[in-house]
């Protein structure tokens, strides 16, 4: 098989992780990602911590009030601290 088919593959199945709701996201072995549907069931998994919206594709995340929070076509609530150790970053400019 060619290497870019390989490429292309690993591509697909990497974004396709990414889409599935309440999976994990193993971004890194010392950095795991919890990812929920809802905004209850992340705060229930980090009560101490803040939940995010994490633009799964792009790796930014918004806090509640920001324009895109809950808003993006492909993402999912996230631990703000979770979020930060994977290495994920916050919107620039809070929009």
């Amino acid at each position: 098989m060619p290497i870019t088919t390989l490429r292309r593959l690993l591509s697909i199945l990497v974004f396709v992780s990414l889409l599935v709701p309440g999976g994990a996201l193993a971004l890194s072995p010392a950095a795991p990602l919890t990812n929920f549907p809802t905004e209850e069931q992340a705060h229930q998994h980090c009560p101490g911590d803040t939940a995010v919206w994490l633009n799964l594709p792009t790796g930014i995340y918004y806090l509640r009030g920001q324009r895109w929070y809950g808003r993006t076509n492909s993402g999912a609530y996230v631990c703000q601290s979770e979020a930060d150790s994977a290495g994920m970053r916050a919107s620039r400019n809070g929009q």
